[in-house]
């Protein structure tokens, strides 16, 4: 196989402070792999196997509960790792990884983590970085479950959803990939009952836009007041 072009990450942050020798001798060892729309990239709970950089496209994380039910996580940008689970000390994957959309990832084995982590000493910092910033986002989100009304989660999910992967269209902010009402519902804690109906009612008011599988933020403002529990007072 021909050695990948170090421009597939070359300023990325996980790689910004590698040198160019770095940067070869880390794809020397990785596999590209283009990921179809909703397949697996890997399973929770299955052995890490390897570890993983998003190119292109967007990934949604997935965890199962003991009863069954499904929550996602987060969604995955490209530049993102994923699979990291040998920075948490763990051997398996604590979650789940589907493709939204069709995708491209770059794949190592998991042992060259701590490898990785020792030739890139920024690689290591921007890793521990990314699971800071992960955990602060699922601590936000406990803290909305248990005070917020669910209008407030659901708002605010938008409103994150804009702000990582938002694209300026005629109409707002587009939400740049496919995302159903029931996905929204099993990153809020909610029904697709209610997240339908709120969806409806905030069309109806101009807020927001949505279709099958796709959702454009028309009035972020008026969703932000609608995030702080303050509707109707602007």
């Amino acid at each position: 196989m021909s050695q990948l072009d170090r421009s597939l990450i070359i300023g990325l942050p996980p790689f910004e402070t590698a040198s160019s020798a770095d940067l070869d001798v880390v794809l020397s060892s990785a596999r590209s792999l283009r990921i179809a729309k909703d397949a697996v990239v890997f399973e929770q709970e299955g052995a890490a196997h390897s570890f993983f950089l998003l190119l292109d496209g967007h990934v949604r994380v997935v965890k199962t509960t003991p009863d069954g039910d499904q929550v996602i996580v987060r969604y995955i940008s490209p530049g993102e790792l994923l699979g990291i689970a040998h920075a948490l000390g763990r051997s398996t994957y604590p979650a789940s990884a589907i493709a939204a959309v069709d995708c491209v990832v770059l794949a190592w084995p998991g042992g060259l983590w701590s490898e990785f982590t020792q030739r890139i000493p920024g690689f290591a910092t921007n890793t521990y970085k990314t699971i800071g910033t992960r955990l602060q986002e699922v601590q936000t989100r406990l803290v909305e479950m248990a005070t917020e009304r669910v209008e407030q989660r659901v708002a605010n999910a938008l409103l994150r959803l804009a702000n990582q992967t938002g694209k300026k269209t005629e109409v707002g902010i587009r939400i740049d990939f496919p995302i159903s009402r029931q996905d929204i519902a099993e990153m809020t804690g909610t029904t697709l009952h209610t997240v339908s109906r709120l969806l409806t009612a905030w069309e109806a008011k101009g807020v927001v836009e949505s279709g099958r599988q796709r959702v454009t933020v028309v009035a972020p403002h008026r969703l932000m007041l609608l995030a702080e529990g303050k509707a109707g007072k602007d």
